[in-house]
């Protein structure tokens, strides 16, 4: 499914779309409270124009990016925290026009990287359209605390097939950042994309299944709403426990959202 000049044009789509969500708003707005404690929308495009600048060395500087990420805390709640804290000091205009540079760097690195060349990354290195994929993660979560944060529902597209394709190849992401055993099994993803395409992951004979709604599937993983709300369902014991540990990302799981807090997505 992921391929670099569709997953590159579509993380810049979709970069152009949380970017909306933001530019005309007042910059007493950028103060709301999200969903995310502790974090404002000024947070949330902080926290991913600190991801980007990230990818953007990654892809065009490796030696530099290796460096920076030997003097790394090994308490990643504060290295979120001091990664964002250059663009929270910034005024609105200032962070957005950084969260803008920083696109445009992350997507011009990536799309300069070699074929079949791999990414150093914060877990373990990536191909780029996978690290590109990594980004589209990024935008669709912290995208919807903004959306969220400011009443705006949005207007979900195809492009949210590279996060589905993210999060099964990283399917294994919620047992670890709990510590857990993963268990020695495969699934298959059968999910609906909004054009009404269905996508397929996984072995045709597994046993245990996940499916339903691709954007169910993409709030589940980014734990933007809780499983308690979305039609996606699981055949067999572990694709059950599954989906209640489905994570797309490897950090702390943090508490992810009650059931009911939100209305249908």
């Amino acid at each position: 499914m992921v391929t670099s000049n569709d997953v590159l044009s579509d993380l810049a789509a979709e970069g152009e779309a949380i970017d909306g969500l933001v530019a005309a708003i007042t910059p007493e707005q950028w103060q709301t409270p999200t969903p995310a404690e502790g974090w404002t929308v000024a947070h949330q495009i902080a926290h991913l124009t600190a991801t980007f600048r990230m990818a953007a060395l990654a892809a065009g500087d490796p030696a530099a990016f290796t460096a920076m990420t030997s003097r790394l805390s090994p308490d990643f709640d504060a290295n979120v925290v001091s990664a964002m804290a250059p663009f929270l000091a910034l005024p609105p205009d200032g962070l957005l026009a950084q969260f803008r540079q920083a696109r445009a760097a992350a997507q011009g690195a990536l799309a300069a990287v070699p074929e079949g060349q791999a990414v150093p990354w914060l877990v373990r290195p990536l191909p780029a359209p996978v690290l590109a994929a990594a980004g589209m993660m990024e935008l669709f979560g912290h995208g919807q605390d903004v959306a969220d944060a400011l009443g705006v529902r949005r207007e979900y597209t195809d492009r949210i097939g590279h996060l589905a394709f993210f999060a099964v190849r990283t399917w294994d992401f919620g047992y670890l950042a709990r510590q857990l055993p993963v268990p020695d099994v495969a699934f298959r993803f059968e999910l609906t994309a909004p054009s009404g395409t269905v996508w397929r992951f996984g072995p045709d004979d597994a046993e245990q299944s996940v499916t339903g709604p691709a954007v169910d599937f993409c709030l589940l993983v980014t734990r933007r709403r809780n499983r308690a709300d979305l039609a996606l369902k699981a055949v067999g014991e572990d694709a059950e426990q599954w989906l209640d540990l489905a994570q797309a990302y490897r950090g702390p799981a943090g508490p992810g959202r009650r059931p009911g807090q939100f209305a249908a997505a």
